[in-house]
């Protein structure tokens, strides 16, 4: 068994859009896409407490509770490119189960 396939993580059509080009080409490299995945994926299992916090604790909606999540990966010091903070909002979104927002492209 080779070293990459004792670590293959399926990385879902929705990340590896992130990372592909007008023609579905990747425009990094699978390791690279994988390890980013698994920090954004990571990210958004981590946010889900503090989401509901903040719609719990600040009667905040659920959109304004995203929105603010968003901004907040936005910031070019969170680490995340806006890409993945787009992806990793709309996955907060899916595992509360909750309506995906409208975000900026």
């Amino acid at each position: 068994m080779h070293d990459d396939d004792a670590n293959q993580i399926l990385v879902p059509p929705s990340f590896t859009a992130v990372y592909s080009d007008a023609r579905g080409r990747l425009t990094e490299r699978m390791d690279t896409v994988r390890q980013r995945y698994e920090l954004c994926e990571d990210l958004a299992s981590h946010l889900v407490e503090q989401a509901q916090l903040l719609y719990h604790r600040e009667g905040a909606s659920e959109e304004g509770v995203l929105a603010a999540i968003h901004a907040g990966l936005s910031a070019a010091e969170s680490g995340v490119t806006a890409p993945e903070a787009r992806w990793i909002t709309l996955r907060l979104a899916e595992l509360l189960a909750w309506r995906s927002p409208a975000l900026p492209e």
